[in-house]
């Protein structure tokens, strides 16, 4: 099973989509979670919103998305990753904690850059309306990774 994080600024918009997702698709062959260097009080309503409008279910309890501080991830207890991967260009240029290491191999850091729909002003109509093209890119990623993984190919989930 591959652990993967995925790190925004604040931690409840993109990162929230991301993580949602590949735990829904990947199933028993990953567990995502999502944080920010500065994290909001909160996920974006409008992010769930738009997952939930894709029939992804939001989990509940403890692994409900909530907005997280990346050190949480990089304390010795964390669990260990695969890939830390940066969702947004802000986060991408700001110094990252040492991640936990398992046998001292440090996880794989990626970058995907998509555009932040939470800075969209306007009304509820325009806002809900910029998070739909960042849920699709961020969807063609996700699945584009997965296809593109060994740790996918040739397993059936659990």
């Amino acid at each position: 099973m591959q652990h993967i994080l995925f790190l925004c600024t604040g931690n409840s918009a993109r990162s929230i989509m991301a993580e949602t997702y590949l735990n829904h698709v990947g199933r028993d062959r990953s567990r995502a979670w999502s944080a920010g260097s500065n994290p909001a009080d909160a996920p974006n309503p409008l992010a769930l919103e738009t997952l939930k409008n894709h029939k992804i279910p939001i989990a509940a309890g403890v692994t409900a998305p909530s907005s997280k501080s990346w050190n949480d991830f990089a304390a010795e207890n964390a669990p260990l990753m695969d890939y830390v991967i940066t969702v947004c260009d802000n986060a991408a240029a700001e110094a990252c904690p040492v991640w936990p290491q398992t046998t001292g191999k440090a996880p794989i850091g990626l970058h995907w850059s998509f555009p932040d729909p939470a800075a969209v002003g306007g009304g509820v109509e325009e806002r809900r309306a910029a998070f739909e093209p960042v849920f699709a890119a961020i969807k063609t990623k996700i699945d584009r990774f997965i296809a593109e993984n060994r740790a996918y190919q040739n397993r059936a989930p659990r």
